[in-house]
């Protein structure tokens, strides 16, 4: 199976996703916060917090991994993306590095699928279009040279966010 046929676009809530792995989109402290964030740890309940506060920061680019507690999904990557600066500010390459991050801890852990959100694009003021673009260039790289994760999906919590992915897919 190539690696566009590894990934997927989905409208929904990704903390209602039972795989393997979810995405949070988090800040450097690991703190609960609004937004996606906010949503999962809401859900995961308190020790995901916990878990969070023990691991204590993770730079911009990176991501850590805790157990996804009271969610469907057996596991939460933290993945920390980068607050947009305009595009001088290495965005592009901090957030690629956090979409890689993320699907090594996969690899690594032997998880078979993990879902996105639309990283930065909220809050931290990434432009939609420009984050889709590095988000499906990042993934696919890595999965032309890993066998695993083997279900990709980038979960949008509307259809705007899902055409832009579906944009970026196709090339167009």
């Amino acid at each position: 199976m190539s690696e566009v046929q590894r990934m997927a676009v989905e409208v929904g809530d990704i903390t209602a996703l039972a795989l393997d792995a979810i995405v949070n989109a988090a800040n450097e402290s690991l703190a609960p916060g609004g937004g996606v964030c906010g949503a999962i740890h809401r859900k995961a309940g308190p020790r995901l917090a916990e878990a969070c506060a023990r691991i204590g920061h993770c730079p911009t680019g990176g991501a850590v991994l805790t157990p996804g507690f009271d969610l469907p999904a057996r596991h939460v990557v933290h993945a920390v993306g980068p607050v947009w600066q305009g595009g001088v500010a290495g965005e592009a390459e901090l957030l690629a590095g956090c979409y890689r991050a993320s699907l090594a801890l996969c690899r690594r852990h032997g998880l078979r699928s993990i879902a996105f959100p639309a990283i930065s694009t909220g809050i931290f003021g990434y432009p939609l279009a420009a984050a889709t673009a590095v988000a499906v260039a990042a993934v696919r790289d890595f999965l032309r040279g890993s066998d695993l994760p083997e279900r990709v999906v980038f979960c949008c919590f509307d259809s705007r966010t899902a055409e832009a992915y579906r944009a970026a897919l196709t090339g167009s």
